[in-house]
Order: structure tokens, then C-alpha cells, then sequence
């Protein structure tokens, strides 16, 4: 399997993602292709006895700023380590392409060099989201503020294909972002999608909630990307603050101390529900190849897991699941929208 790991994306390019491509090349015995400036990455290579059998420097001579715009970008610096990256997909000379840099970037360069599949109308940021009893797929968390109905219902199809290839999840629980559990709850877009989930062939259970999410009533949450967005980052945040609250609490007194002591052991457990490295990256479902996105602030282990993520990807066929269902499920519906 050949997953190309861009080497700078990350905040803190490239140690992370040198370090998470000789620990992944030797945990799965796979070579991995490494995107980014040879005179960089591959001094630091020989640093750590890597061979080229692990890991492969593929030349990128140039590199996306967090600053740059993505779409000038994108074809300004035709030559920088995404593109180059998405590239081997495309070719077939690479499987999946797995990234920590910026999102808008990722996208635009996704669009540029890959396409999207054919007939869907906008690719989909898809994270994947702990929740009570396991996890949920939610999208789009960013990549489309403004969205039509026709969207959400590729979303939905979308999220489902991937619950089920990578999740594991059999005929996945989809569920409608909303204000109200009740049909007809939401704004405009919300009631103007509910009718078409309900007859789009998958396992809708109508709007939910945000503790519906939570409490794991469903395994695909559909929104749009600015409601979305909100909503990851209100969650990473009230979660941080959680933990933080109780921590302090817990060294408030002696007595409290020696409790949270005891239930140390637990605290770990949450810790590493919660922590986003265990997930690694979130697809960019839509777009024609396996492209993952993952938190600028991702170390060595989040990199790793993205890696793991992708490869799953990869081995249960999920792009070519994909693009299957949306021939299948979106034929008629995208004939009626564009008439």
C-alpha cells in the first residue's frame, strides 16, 4: 500500500511528519512516500538510519503558507507538496494522501489536481466525532459555509458509504443538524433537505439535536459547513474546558486529591476518547482520489493514526464505494436539480 504523507503541513514541519513516516513504514511494512524539499527531509532522514525501502522523498520544492490564498495557490505554486502529493494519486502511483496543512489549501489543490467525482456538486470535510457507545461521522465541518439542499443529501450518501467502509457500521443511523427533533424544525435549508434524505435510499431518523449526537443516537450527522465548523470547535472547546475545571477541582483540597488519585485511571480513559490524535485526519470525501486532513497541530501519533485511517480507507475500497453509491443513489436527483 503507498500513502504519501506530506511533510509540510503541520505547524510544526517537518520532525512530526518525519518521525510518523519511519514509525508507520516499519509498523505496517509498507514504504511511505514522503512530499517536500530534499534538502530538508532528506539530511534529517539519514539522521535516523532510514532507509529507502521505508521511506521515499518525493521532491517539492515549494510549500503552501497558512497565509497563502488556497485557490491563487493552488496554481501559483503548482510545485508545492500537496499538489505534487495528490499528483501520485492521480497517476495511481500512490493509494491515499494524507496531509496536517491548511484545509482551504487542501481543498483547493484536491479540486485542482483530482476533480471531484463525477456528479458530486461539492466536496465535504468528514470528521469523525466520539460519542456515547462509539463514534459518529459528521460533515461538512468547513469546507462549504454556504450549502443547498442537493449538498447535504450527498453529504448524507457520502458519510454513509464511509460509516460503513470505515467505521464498520451497518446501515448507519443518518441524522439532520437541526434546532428541533421535530420534522419541520430548522431554517430554510434544513427543512428544504429533510424531504429529500427521506427519500434518498439510506437510514435517515430525521433531525437531531446536539445531545442526540452526543448521546450516539446516530452514525452520520449532516449539516452545513459553517454550522458544522461551529459545532466541532464549540465541542473541542467545552471538552478542553471540562477537563481543565475538573483537574483544578481535584487539587482544591486534599480529601479531593486523593480521590482523583484513585480515579486516575479512568481520567486516562477519557483522556483518550477525547484526544483528537486517536483519529488522526478527516477525509475530504467527494473529491476523485482518498485525500485526509488532519489538525495543524498534529504530532508524530496523530500522523500515524491519520496514516492508519487512511489505509483503511484504501484496503475497504472506499473511494471506488463511493463514487458507486452516488452514480446509483444521485442519477435522478441531480438530473431534476439541474433542470
Amino acid at each position: 500500500m503507498r500513502i504519501v504523507l506530506d511533510a509540510m503541513g503541520s505547524d510544526t514541519h517537518p520532525k512530526p511528519e518525519i518521525k510518523a513516516a519511519v514509525e508507520a513504514a516499519r509498523l505496517w511494512g509498507d514504504k511511505i512516500l514522503l512530499t517536500g524539499p530534499e534538502h530538508i527531509l532528506l539530511p534529517k532522514l539519514d539522521e535516523m538510519g532510514t532507509t529507502k525501502d521505508e521511506v521515499e522523498v518525493i521532491h517539492a520544492p515549494e510549500v503552501l503558507e497558512m497565509t497563502d490564498k488556497p485557490a491563487a495557490t493552488a496554481r501559483g505554486k503548482a510545485m508545492n507538496s500537496m499538489a505534487i502529493g495528490m499528483e501520485l494519486v492521480k497517476e495511481g502511483k500512490a493509494d491515499a494522501f494524507v496531509t496536517a496543512g491548511n484545509t482551504g489549501g487542501a481543498m483547493a489543490n484536491a479540486l485542482f489536481r483530482l476533480g471531484r467525482i463525477r456528479g458530486v456538486k461539492r466536496p465535504a470535510v468528514s470528521p469523525i466525532l466520539p460519542v456515547l457507545g462509539g463514534h459518529a461521522v459528521i460533515l461538512d465541518v468547513g469546507a462549504n459555509a454556504d450549502c443547498k439542499p442537493i449538498f447535504l443529501l450527498q453529504f448524507a450518501i457520502m458519510g454513509t458509504i464511509y460509516a460503513e467502509k470505515v467505521l464498520g457500521k451497518s446501515s448507519p443511523r443518518v441524522g439532520l443538524l437541526s434546532n428541533g427533533e421535530e420534522p419541520g424544525k430548522g431554517n430554510m435549508l434544513v427543512k428544504e433537505t429533510f424531504p429529500l434524505l427521506e427519500t434518498a435510499g439510506i437510514n435517515f431518523i430525521g433531525n437531531v439535536e446536539p445531545k442526540e449526537v452526543y448521546a450516539g443516537e446516530a452514525d452520520v450527522v449532516v449539516t452545513d459547513g459553517f454550522s458544522g465548523n461551529v459545532f466541532i470547535k464549540t465541542s473541542e472547546a467545552v471538552a478542553r474546558f471540562m477537563i481543565d475545571i475538573i483537574r483544578d477541582e481535584i487539587k482544591a483540597s486534599p480529601i479531593s486529591s486523593v480521590g482523583g488519585l484513585l480515579a486516575k485511571p479512568a481520567f486516562r480513559r477519557v483522556g483518550l476518547i477525547l484526544d483528537p490524535s486517536e483519529y488522526g485526519a478527516a477525509p475530504l470525501l467527494g473529491v476523485d482520489g482518498l485525500v485526509f486532513i488532519g489538525h495543524g497541530r498534529s504530532d508524530a501519533k496523530a500522523l500515524v493514526s491519520a496514516i492508519r485511517i487512511a489505509r483503511q480507507a484504501v484496503s475497504n475500497r472506499l473511494l471506488e464505494a463511493t463514487r458507486e453509491a452516488i452514480q446509483r443513489r444521485l442519477a435522478n436527483v441531480s438530473r431534476k436539480e439541474e433542470a
